[in-house]
């Protein structure tokens, strides 16, 4: 027996419309993943010029940091200013209790000595001793980034704490290069044969929450 031909064609309509929806649901599919495709690569595309924005800006820091150096005596840099975030030592004569200015570096050493970066007692960090300060040195001219530092002289004690131990303090001096050498074309710079090192240490905050940290060595 053979079926009527109306049955038969309405059956063929059925399974073109099952197989129509299929297919939309497919560029559907598709559709969906090429726009948070796209959209999850302009956010990442977008978080790394925040975060150069925020490296970049770093440099005003740390030239803030120079100039109050400069602005100091002699002997007003041989003691500690916890207040304006700067250390007359390395803070590193225990090797059990490093500097750690990220608190990323150690996470697993519980001695280890953190930077109150936001004045909260280093909620950033689950485990260490929040004991150092930091300084306000304001924000960037578009007002997008805030930045903070900490000085540390690259020196073993505080003048204070050498003269009582009776020995001389163990300081990095320059190494008074004369300025013959060349390379490429260019003469290397004359360094002086006196003045002490310091390392300044900037975290630059930006948009979005962007964080940078940067690290210089000045000499005055």
């Amino acid at each position: 027996m053979h079926k009527p031909p109306l049955l038969r064609r309405r059956r063929e309509f059925g399974a073109s419309l099952v197989f129509a929806l299929l297919t939309l649901l497919v560029l559907s599919l598709a559709t969906l993943a090429l726009v948070r495709s796209v959209d999850t690569g302009a956010l990442l595309l977008g978080n790394v010029s925040f975060k150069q924005d925020a490296t970049v800006s770093g440099d005003q820091a740390v030239r803030t940091a120079f100039l109050w150096l400069k602005s100091q005596t002699g002997s007003a840099l041989g003691a500690n200013q916890v207040g304006q975030g700067y250390y007359a030592s390395t803070m590193e004569s225990d090797p059990t209790k490093p500097v750690d200015p990220t608190g990323q570096q150690q996470p697993g050493n519980a001695q280890r000595q953190l930077i109150d970066w936001d004045g909260d007692n280093c909620k950033f960090a689950s485990s260490g001793n929040c004991s150092l300060t930091s300084r306000d040195a304001g924000k960037t001219p578009n007002g997008n980034s805030q930045m903070r530092y900490t000085i540390f002289r690259l020196c073993e004690k505080t003048d204070a704490a050498a003269q009582a131990s009776g020995i001389a303090n163990n300081c990095a001096t320059p190494s008074g290069a004369t300025g013959n050498g060349h390379e490429a074309g260019v003469t290397y710079p004359k360094l002086s044969t006196s003045g002490a090192y310091y390392r300044v240490v900037v975290r630059v905050r930006g948009s979005r929450n962007s964080v940078s940290f940067i690290e210089t060595i000045v000499q005055l």
